[in-house]
């Protein structure tokens, strides 16, 4: 399965900017490969850099890297409660005081890349073990339709999105 098989009513048209930056892989393919790239160009930024702002207001290295973190626990959470038929809404959640909550600049390099590995490693068989009904199984999110499926898509597409930004702005 892979994005091609999404219908737009999966998802708020939003992510589709995600979606479009998540690869022609299967969910399963897409996220291993993924979290593999991720990893080695996140491991290969200089120390120098991690704390390093383009703006004031911008978040550093290490506070993307804990954005991606909280992101994909959040949308992982979102997945599994639709595909178990949780008629939850789940509200929108607001990125810019998880950051200022997080103390990312506090922590060791390692500590984070840890801790993405381990999120990453539990959505991977988070869905790897859906069946496709579970997969298909639709959800409101963010006053939104949503799919496990799409969710995937749009965890990958969005920490493909955060590289460019530190690739163009940060390195």
């Amino acid at each position: 399965m892979t994005k091609e098989d999404l219908s737009i009513n999966e998802y708020n048209p939003y992510y589709q900017q995600y979606i479009q930056k998540a690869g022609d892989a299967s969910i399963s393919k897409g996220l291993k490969e993924n979290g593999d790239v991720t990893i080695a160009f996140l491991e290969s930024i200089p120390e120098d850099k991690l704390d390093y702002r383009y703006e004031k207001d911008k978040w550093t290295i290490k506070e993307i890297i804990q954005h991606l973190i909280d992101t994909e626990r959040v949308f992982a959470y979102r997945a599994l409660c639709i595909a178990r038929k949780d008629k939850t809404l789940f509200p929108g959640y607001d990125q810019d005081q998880y950051v200022l909550s997080c103390n990312a600049s506090d922590r060791s390099i390692i500590s984070l890349m840890n801790e993405y590995k381990a999120v990453r490693l539990a959505s991977i068989m988070l869905f790897e073990s859906f069946s496709l009904e579970m997969l298909t199984e639709i959800g409101i999110a963010s006053s939104s339709n949503l799919s496990p499926r799409a969710v995937a898509f749009i965890i990958i597409g969005h920490e493909n999105h955060h590289c460019e930004i530190i690739r163009e702005r940060y390195l």
